[in-house]
């Protein structure tokens, strides 16, 4: 009787395995799938310097080209093996949930929420607020921005948080809202407003591109972070992309992002420095 059972047992494993279909967890990895086209398929915009832009020649420039290109020269040996989708800010998260992308590098702010619908990448900015002004202007730096009070105004792209943001750094300043980086910049240059409230990354920018004419008040706030972002449940694809961005911050591929920052905000990042690595401190 006990062999009858141990062979009914063992019948029903060996059906029971048949029905399950043959999964091979590599083949459904989209580093392999990504591997095999030959080409990476990068969701990112092309409205917003420094990040993605247009140049003069109509080529895709900017900071996230740059680091959608370090991914490529990491599956490749070859940054320009990459096609670039352009797509609005609100298709990010939908495109990677669809798989009409591999890989969206768009400076997708880090949020909780956002990580409960695709799986972020280390980061490779942390962006913030700053105030930039003119040079020459009647107020030398943040301090004397915020002594002057009241009879400073500071032009800001309007949004549901500009006056709150605006205040946590200068409690008394007016604020004058716009609905264009434009006009709000125009502001700032007919001596409207005394400083810009504008995001670190383009007080860098417009510093770099008009040299002599912006200056940093010293002082920045607000910090978020921006990573790409990919599609949840492929460790692989996500291990892989993990590896290339830090290895081009800490590692030896450190030369493309120097490059890369030098170019988009006139600074130098800090070099990686030998021996116990800092990103564990």
């Amino acid at each position: 009787m006990f062999q009858n059972l141990t062979r009914i047992a063992a019948g029903i494993g060996i059906a029971a395995c048949t029905l399950l279909p043959a999964t091979d967890a590599s083949a459904q990895s989209k580093l392999k799938e990504v591997l095999n086209r030959g080409k990476l398929i990068v969701g990112t915009g092309s409205t917003n310097p420094p990040w993605h832009f247009r140049d003069e020649k109509n080529q895709l420039v900017g900071f996230d080209i740059e680091i959608a290109k370090i991914i490529a020269q990491g599956l490749f040996d070859d940054p320009n093996k990459v096609e670039f989708v352009n797509q609005a800010s609100d298709a990010r998260i939908p495109n990677i949930v669809t798989g009409k992308v591999d890989i969206s590098c768009q400076f997708v702010t880090v949020t909780a929420a956002r990580a409960q619908q695709v799986a972020f990448t280390v980061p490779y900015y942390r962006e913030g607020v700053s105030l930039m002004m003119v040079a020459g202007g009647p107020y030398a730096d943040y301090a004397a921005l915020k002594a002057a009070g009241s009879k400073v105004t500071v032009s800001v792209l309007q949004n549901v948080f500009a006056e709150k943001m605006v205040k946590d750094a200068l409690p008394e300043a007016k604020i004058d809202q716009f609905d264009s980086v434009d006009l709000m910049y125009q502001a700032l240059n007919s001596g409207r407003a005394q400083a810009a409230a504008t995001d670190s990354s383009s007080l860098r920018y417009y510093m770099k591109q008009n040299a002599g004419r912006y200056v940093d008040s010293g002082y920045s706030w607000n910090p978020q972070t921006y990573s790409c972002i990919v599609r949840q449940g492929d460790q692989d694809w996500l291990n892989f992309v993990n590896v290339a961005l830090r290895e081009s911050m800490t590692g030896t591929t450190f030369p493309l992002y120097k490059a890369a920052f030098e170019r988009w905000f006139g600074e130098t990042p800090p070099e990686p420095k030998i021996g116990f690595p800092q990103e564990f401190r």
